[in-house]
């Protein structure tokens, strides 16, 4: 497995001497999650943070008539860390489930404390890719109450190019907070803007 998307992720924050980029991917534990399997359940810990190598994660939770939710999705050059259940050691409220088969590197908990302590730029790294999190987060939330349909499914496929074309389209939809039905009328809308 390569490492050059999670060293190009980390220098757009931070820039890590030689034996600093030894160190980080010392610790890096490689792991591989097929089509459909969990990276984190409902109730689990979250134990690592993660880069998203190649492959699609979907991050989700069941609301109270047990359908899912889909909060957002984890692709290539992307993080994904259950935060609070990892800073915190408490059970996930989410659940992380691979729509395609999904390499990561992972750091663990223990790991992710040396790297701070050892290598100052990476602690700058976490902050900034934190807080980027929190605003995308606010983001999100003013979107799925203010805009439309549309006007959702455009940002979507900003956010995520091309991944409209590896999902299927209840995911997306749920996504987006409206029916498979309604984002087909509107992917055909878009399609031929004519008819």
């Amino acid at each position: 497995m390569k490492f050059d998307l999670i060293l190009s992720s980390i220098s757009r924050y931070a820039h890590l001497s030689p034996s600093e980029i030894e160190l980080f991917i010392s610790v890096l534990e490689k792991k591989t999650v097929r089509k459909k399997d969990f990276l984190i359940r409902i109730g689990e810990i979250c134990r690592h943070d993660c880069f998203v190598n190649k492959g699609c994660l979907k991050i989700c939770y069941a609301n109270d008539k047990g359908t899912e939710c889909v909060t957002k999705f984890a692709i290539e050059k992307w993080w994904a860390v259950e935060i609070e259940s990892f800073l915190n050691i408490t059970p996930s409220f989410f659940y992380y489930q691979a729509v395609e088969d999904t390499e990561l590197l992972s750091i663990s908990k223990a790991n992710h404390h040396l790297l701070i302590d050892h290598i100052p730029a990476y602690q700058k790294f976490t902050i900034e890719r934190w807080q980027n999190g929190f605003v995308a987060l606010q983001n999100r939330f003013i979107q799925s109450n203010s805009f439309t349909a549309e006007e959702k499914y455009n940002q979507f496929k900003q956010k995520y190019p091309g991944l409209d074309q590896r999902i299927s389209l209840r995911l997306t939809a749920s996504y987006l907070g409206i029916t498979p039905e309604f984002l087909s009328v509107l992917r055909k809308k878009q399609v031929s803007p004519n008819s």
